[in-house]
């Protein structure tokens, strides 16, 4: 069996090494936008495919059996064009969405559709201070706030924004790391896309403790009909049946 493993998370990475074990054929697809990613095992092939008509034709000159798309939740194009590819291929997709997060006792959310509905719920919040961890793209919705902001990313925004201060850091960030970076520059208020998971989640800890307002950025909604798995676990189940 031939499995196309849409990744780039932790998720896939494991996913990868587990369907390799079953003796599952693994080709891992990564965009290639972070600079020095972590490869998973097996065959990776980097780039986009062409679209939705790419990718079902990648699908049929490879003889694809199955196909997982464990891509970040705000990867929203990427997804479309495997469901769409699927659609016309025949070829099955399941979908691996880790859970969202959740607020807990002590915190205080503020939920937004977009990064632009983000940047203007800011005002009515009377912050001075911003920590952007929304990744590279969505930054300038937030350029025009005049609020001094600090963006972290993975690898630096192209061109590089002159109108908030960069730090470029990869998680997991351990709950000191959060309250150090948060302390050490006066923030008033995180901004966050809701990822999920617990690689990243320590920021959120962090911000109650200090009693910080969070502006959540929600996923963007999958298409209907479409199946869906929470966990590796799952997704390596799903791929084992079709193996059978």
């Amino acid at each position: 069996m031939k499995v196309l493993l849409l990744g780039g998370t932790g998720e896939a990475r494991t996913l990868a090494e587990l369907l390799t074990a079953e003796g599952i054929d693994v080709v891992s697809s990564l965009a290639g936008r972070t600079t020095d990613a972590r490869l998973p095992l097996g065959e990776v092939r980097k780039g986009g495919f062409g679209g939705a008509d790419g990718l079902g034709d990648w699908l049929r000159e490879h003889r694809v059996d199955a196909m997982i798309d464990a891509t970040h939740p705000f990867a929203a194009t990427m997804t479309a064009h495997a469901v769409a590819a699927s659609r016309d291929t025949g070829v099955p997709l399941v979908v691996l969405r880790r859970p969202g997060w959740t607020p807990g006792p002590g915190d205080n959310w503020h939920w937004a559709e977009s990064a632009t509905a983000a940047a203007g719920l800011l005002p009515d919040l009377r912050i001075k201070r911003v920590f952007l961890t929304i990744g590279r793209q969505g930054l300038d919705a937030f350029a025009t706030t005049g609020l001094w902001t600090l963006a972290r990313c993975v690898d630096p925004p192209e061109p590089r924004p002159t109108w908030c201060a960069l730090v470029l850091a990869r998680g997991p960030f351990t709950l000191a790391d959060e309250l150090g970076l948060l302390l050490q520059h006066n923030i008033d208020v995180l901004v966050t896309k809701d990822s999920g998971g617990p690689a990243t989640s320590a920021k959120l800890d962090a911000a109650r403790e200090l009693h910080l307002p969070v502006v959540v950025i929600r996923r963007p909604p999958l298409p209907t009909d479409l199946t869906t798995v929470e966990s590796v676990d799952q997704a390596v189940e799903w791929a084992v049946q079709r193996a059978v």
